[in-house]
């Protein structure tokens, strides 16, 4: 089932999420859901509060389905080491059409649980890193564009909200 990506403004993206508790068949087939949903929106990473679930979820896939061993389900994540600095151009699912350069960990490693509730460590570079970071931030109730400056976070919330006034969000 594809679900609807959830547009910046539903307040369910501004809030911390839930933990999950219960690894079972519902959770197996919500990650499925998942990764459908975020390759239908031709995303690389979706967190679970993008699609209106508070839950502590992330599914990532940097490869975009060239590699079926790339996918990752992140439960209950949190980042526990970072190195570096790099700044790239950053997007969100959420926040559609809008695309400006975050300065970010270059490497991050990333301690989560896997879908039947077993904790693994994973370190990622470059893309793999800024997608950890993307997602984690998600389940902490942070967009990207709270690395922006107040002006620039700024300019982007107006541009949304004559967005939202013309009906077109």
């Amino acid at each position: 089932m594809i679900y609807p990506i959830v547009k910046f403004g539903n307040p369910v993206l501004e809030k911390p999420s839930e933990p999950v508790t219960v690894f079972d068949d519902e959770l197996r087939r919500l990650v499925e859901d998942m990764f459908e949903s975020m390759y239908a929106a031709h995303g690389v990473g979706l967190a679970a509060p993008q699609i209106g679930i508070s839950k502590r979820l992330a599914v990532i896939d940097v490869t975009f389905k060239e590699d079926p061993q790339a996918q990752m389900v992140l439960v209950n994540p949190e980042i526990i080491h970072t190195e570096g600095k790099h700044t790239q151009n950053e997007g969100c699912l959420s926040i559609p059409e809008f695309r400006e350069p975050v300065t970010r960990p270059n490497k991050a490693t990333v301690r989560a649980q896997d879908v039947t509730g077993k904790w693994f460590e994973k370190t990622g570079d470059d893309l793999l890193a800024r997608a950890f970071l993307h997602e984690t931030d998600h389940l902490h109730g942070k967009l990207y564009i709270s690395h922006l400056s107040i002006l620039k976070r700024d300019l982007i919330k107006r541009k949304i909200r004559k967005l939202i006034k013309a009906g077109e969000w």
